[in-house]
């Protein structure tokens, strides 16, 4: 892929290049990590699946919050991005300053959250009913920010008071509020289709003073997204993302640290296929007919 752009910035699946004029571009790579190591393989139009899914909840949920985005159309765009290959996987954006913490809503108690309830009965510094099981639907959504980690380290998970010591009370609980609402409505389309919005991150950041949604929104990749039909309390469901790499990854004597190991073929076309259902359940589109794919 050639971007004919200043390049600003290299993440573990995105490039991000200046735009000019207060704009970005922004590519979603193929690129795979798991238990934050970048694999060697990549997963054929993983990236092409987070811009569409990104691109139909910004637009199905624009009147929650605003968003970033300018242009998902190659028309639109600089043109220094006008390489056919960046077609469907990139998007042009306005520039937002971001705040310095993770919007996570959990609408059920796992991952980190269930970590910390096992040692200590509380998420995020608050208690909670004892008794409770791993995957267990809470009473209602819960706003559980964290930091945001520098290369190499991880995301803390800190208060609602943290927060408002990070960002100020007005902007905490601006965020807090425009995450709820936005977790609570793409939670109830997604049910619809019989899929369980477990949790999710946002990214939010201003744009001349006005708090809007950036980066990626409720993606397999920013999300935990189950098939309710496998959905039990007290086990972890399979979900719509890189789920068949980290089981694969899990049989093998690896200490989770670079240089990856190899992944199978199948392993691969396995985490395609799980990427591309959990789009075309969600938006009840063909990935087929998505810009770039062919």
């Amino acid at each position: 892929m050639n971007v004919d752009l200043p390049h600003l910035y290299r993440g573990k699946v995105r490039e991000m290049y200046d735009a000019g004029d207060e704009t970005l571009f922004i590519v979603t790579t193929d690129r795979l990590s798991a238990f934050d190591v970048v694999m060697n393989e990549a997963v054929p139009n993983k990236g092409r699946v987070l811009t569409a899914i990104s691109s139909f909840w910004f637009e199905h949920l624009r009147d929650i919050a605003p968003n970033h985005i300018i242009s998902v159309d190659q028309a639109d765009w600089p043109s220094g991005a006008q390489d056919p290959e960046l077609a469907g996987r990139s998007m042009y954006v306005n520039r937002a300053e971001m705040l310095p913490i993770e919007c996570i809503v959990r609408g059920y108690i796992t991952g980190s959250a269930w970590k910390e309830y096992q040692r200590s009965g509380t998420m995020h510094g608050t208690e909670l009913s004892e008794g409770m099981l791993e995957s267990q639907k809470l009473p209602e959504p819960v706003f559980t920010p964290s930091t945001k980690a520098e290369d190499g380290l991880h995301d803390e998970n800190i208060s609602f008071e943290q927060a408002v010591e990070m960002v100020g009370a007005d902007v905490a609980e601006k965020a807090r509020d425009i995450s709820l609402a936005l977790y609570t409505a793409g939670a109830e389309w997604a049910a619809e289709r019989g899929i369980i919005i477990a949790d999710t991150k946002f990214e939010l950041g201003f744009v001349d003073g006005e708090l809007v949604v950036a980066d990626e929104m409720l993606t397999p990749d920013s999300s935990r997204f189950w098939p309710a039909d496998q959905w039990e309390p007290g086990k972890t469901p399979p979900s719509f993302d890189k789920q068949p790499v980290r089981d694969f990854l899990e049989t093998l004597d690896w200490d989770k640290t670079p240089p990856p190991p190899a992944v199978p073929a199948e392993v691969i076309q396995a985490t395609t296929d799980r990427y591309v259902e959990g789009y075309e359940r969600i938006t009840g589109r063909s990935f087929s007919e998505w810009a770039g794919v062919s």
